[in-house]
């Protein structure tokens, strides 16, 4: 029998629910927050004093934002996928060296990713948003405040989000959880102090702020980086005395292009996929520059359904984090029937996890539009309660289609997950979209949405038995058959 024997990561061993569970619920927990902060950063936005005609441009001006917030995500993300799977591969191999190379080499690439959104941040932000509302100057002048400080200092941002990728790649999720749910704590924290003034009347004037700084959307910008740079702070530090399986360490360090290579190649199908997002949103905003007066009304009712939509959809993603982990080290330990099992319960959580936030949305919509400071009988009430109703059909396909996605990347495929992205947003919802709005204007448009999920699973569908026929199938059910004379 071997000397060394290897100990076998929990991956491999603790029973599938109660591992995807283990590894899921912190993720999912820190999401719910990172939700929570998305919408306590709109909410007090919508409370900024506005003295002008029309809608308040502060939340149409977050919402133009998110385009190329959403944009940065994508990158950091997409990379820290490629990242994750393939440590999480390795450790299942048991080449630890191999792991720290590529944990080296994924925050060389988040760098990277830093220098290229400065540069945007220094020199294309009042031109996009210039692009992107051609009614109203208020809403571009916001947003180019907002985002221009939100990109100059997104190197918090890149560097959080990959140590989280670290940490989840080895099922360290609760020390992902506690790097993600410090920043979005201390940015919750800070945003009313630092967006709005001393006396400012909030839920209908039940209360009054009793101290603020007034420095509005540029507040809100502030206390989003701030928590990002603690966050990445305390994750690197806790990565380095807590995780024992990957070591970042930089002594010696040259990038090595072929691992950076094997990174991409499950990345940048993520970073499309994502990046779609903010195509997708970004050509719904232009398509709204033809509704005229309702051009701002229409972006405030898109920018607070994403907010609302994170509370459903976050946690299905923390879910994600914790099956592609799972998954990649078993198909790395070759063990078919436990892949075939966690998936199975993913996407029964995940579709259940949708169909709560269905039903909200169809019962109680004007509610929750309430929470962003809108009025009864304004134009974003109305519009808004049509879109959440509306928009919300398409919640449990999109569980099933999220969770197959995760499975793609998982296994390397993300090409997989990147087709099916740009026919559901691109080829399907945006000409949709565009249709819908001239026969319907804005009450039609939204079900551009329910459409192009249909599509979604369809594709999915078919991309999953692919999978299954040329490579799941082919594993053994239990793992690799262990000869006596390698015992």
């Amino acid at each position: 029998m071997a000397e060394n024997i290897v100990r076998e990561n929990k991956m491999g061993t603790m029973p599938v629910t109660k591992l995807l569970l283990s590894m899921s619920l912190p993720m999912i927990a820190s999401m719910l927050v990172q939700a929570l902060y998305n919408v306590v950063d709109t909410m007090f936005v919508s409370y900024i004093p506005y003295a002008g005609e029309g809608e308040s441009p502060a939340v149409a001006a977050l919402s133009i934002a998110f385009i190329v917030q959403n944009l940065q995500i994508a990158v950091g993300v997409g990379t820290g996928v490629g990242v994750n799977a393939l440590i999480a591969r390795n450790l299942g191999k048991k080449d630890f060296k191999t792991a720290n190379a590529i944990a080296a080499n994924g925050m060389f690439l988040a760098a990277c990713s830093y220098i290229f959104f400065l540069l945007l941040g220094l020199f294309a932000v009042k031109p996009f948003m210039q692009l992107m509302n051609q009614s109203d100057p208020a809403v571009v002048t916001e947003g180019t405040i907002y985002l221009s400080i939100c990109l100059i200092c997104s190197f918090g941002s890149c560097a959080q989000l990959m140590i989280e990728k670290l940490m989840q790649s080895s099922g360290k999720t609760m020390l992902s959880m506690y790097t993600q749910g410090l920043g979005a704590i201390i940015n919750i924290v800070l945003d009313p102090f630092l967006i709005l003034e001393t006396g400012t009347p909030l839920f209908g004037g039940a209360i009054t702020m009793p101290f603020g700084l007034g420095w509005g959307v540029a507040g809100a910008a502030v206390a989003t980086v701030l928590g990002q740079i603690i966050s990445a702070i305390f994750g690197i530090i806790i990565n380095h005395k807590l995780n024992k399986e990957v070591h970042l360490t930089f002594r010696g360090f040259k990038p090595d292009w072929k691992l950076i290579k094997e990174i991409y190649v499950i990345g940048i199908p993520s970073i499309i996929m994502g990046s779609i997002g903010s195509v997708m949103t970004g050509g719904l905003n232009l398509i709204f520059n033809g509704f005229g007066a309702l051009t701002t009304t229409a972006q405030n009712v898109l920018g607070i359904y994403f907010k609302l939509q994170s509370f459903v959809f976050m946690p299905v993603f923390g879910l994600n984090n914790g099956l592609i982990p799972i998954v990649g080290y078993n198909y790395g330990a070759q063990k078919r029937k436990r892949i075939v099992r966690v998936v199975c319960v993913s996407c029964i959580f995940a579709v259940s996890f949708m169909l709560v936030g269905m039903l909200l949305m169809q019962i109680i919509p004007g509610p929750m539009l309430s929470i962003f400071n809108v009025a009864e009988g304004s134009d974003t009430m109305y519009y808004g309660q049509i879109a959440l109703r509306t928009i919300s059909l398409s919640f449990i396909l999109a569980g099933f289609s999220i969770t197959i996605s995760a499975v793609f990347q998982a296994f390397g495929k993300s090409i997989f997950s990147m087709f099916v992205s740009i026919a559901r947003q691109l080829v399907v919802l945006l000409p949709a979209a565009f249709i819908l709005a001239q026969i319907g204007g804005l009450s039609l448009i939204w079900w551009s949405f329910p459409i192009a999920e249909l599509m979604s699973i369809v594709m999915s569908v078919i991309f999953l038995i692919i999978l299954w026929n040329k490579t799941i199938k082919k594993l053994p059910p239990d793992g690799p058959v262990v000869r006596v004379e390698d015992m």
